[in-house]
């Protein structure tokens, strides 16, 4: 062994050889299929109560959608039927209007501000830590104190908002009873309580951005505007549509915030799907047509999160 190279060494050490060893591999590790037998088995008892507690009410719920039943019972085989009724109904086609507004506007909204207030963040502000206390308030209040506290700005003339409408001459502006303004005050509500969650997703995905390139640019001339276009957007897209996946499916499923504000009215202007499929189930009592609401919705959801689930491919692959 004195007179081999260094390579030589590299290369049986590379083998498994030692220095002083006879050119013979080291033995394999033996008992890897045995481990991984013993673990598959500590985990089973998890994964048998994981598919008792989701598998079994998923296929429970499918059974529901295919028959005419109740609460009570599952009623008599209808085949497609409740997903022909429903798609023929047009309070169907009307709430899922709503549900995509409401939806688009949460998502995009929410993510626009959540944007804007990680980038001041990353300044240096006076008292940035208060603020960031601050403006994660309106997430971490439950949905049923902010939607008590939006009832009280304007769901009544003697509301502070629409006495001061009444005041700079706007007229009796009533916000929860015009179907416009229903709408338009649900989305914002959305954007308010939805906003902070994206400003930790994004502050977390500029956190992560190198700010060398940003110096970099800045000495080849680029403007902020084309820093943010060029540099900041493709480096935070992967965070991006992931935030946007999140959001769409609690914009598509969110119940409180609709029903506590509105109730869904006046007239069903703010109807959406989920809140739609609980009025048919609880209120009305159609197992059938409710539960084929709910699985229209996780059809559209599946699709959208694959759609975007590919561009965070492309991202990584780029």
């Amino acid at each position: 062994m004195s007179g081999s190279t260094l390579a030589q060494r590299f290369e049986r050490a590379h083998r498994g050889v030692g220095i002083g060893g006879s050119g013979r591999p080291a033995p394999r590790r033996r008992g890897r299929r045995g481990s991984a037998i013993t673990l598959l088995l500590l985990a089973l008892p998890s994964l048998i109560l994981l598919l008792l507690i989701n598998l079994y009410p998923l296929l429970y719920a499918g059974m529901q959608s295919v028959r005419s039943g109740n609460l009570i019972g599952l009623g008599k085989f209808v085949g497609l039927d409740n997903y022909v009724g429903v798609l023929q109904n047009p309070d169907f086609w009307s709430s899922a209007l709503f549900t995509v507004i409401f939806t688009v506007t949460g998502v995009f909204g929410s993510w626009l501000v959540g944007l804007a207030l990680a980038m001041l963040l990353r300044t240096r502000i006076p008292a940035g830590g208060l603020f960031k206390v601050l403006l994660l308030l309106p997430w971490v209040v439950p949905v049923v104190v902010s939607a008590t506290a939006w009832n009280w700005l304007v769901a009544t003339p003697q509301s502070p908002l629409p006495i001061l409408a009444e005041a700079i001459g706007l007229g009796n502006v009533l916000f929860l009873a015009d179907p416009l303004l229903a709408k338009i005050t649900v989305c914002v509500f959305k954007v308010w309580i939805s906003f902070p969650f994206m400003m930790m997703m994004m502050s977390s995905a500029l956190a992560s951005v190198d700010t060398g390139v940003y110096e970099a640019a800045k000495v080849d001339g680029a403007t902020g505007w084309q820093a943010f276009t060029s540099i900041t957007m493709p480096l935070i897209s992967r965070s991006t549509y992931i935030s946007w996946i999140l959001m769409t499916i609690f914009c598509v499923n969110d119940f409180p915030t609709i029903f506590l504000l509105t109730g869904g009215g006046p007239v069903n202007a703010t109807t959406s799907l989920v809140v739609m499929a609980y009025r048919t189930v609880f209120q009305n009592f159609q197992t059938g047509p409710g539960v084929a609401i709910a699985f229209l919705m996780t059809l559209v959801l599946v699709i959208i999160s694959v759609l975007l689930y590919r561009q965070i491919r492309k991202v990584e692959i780029e």
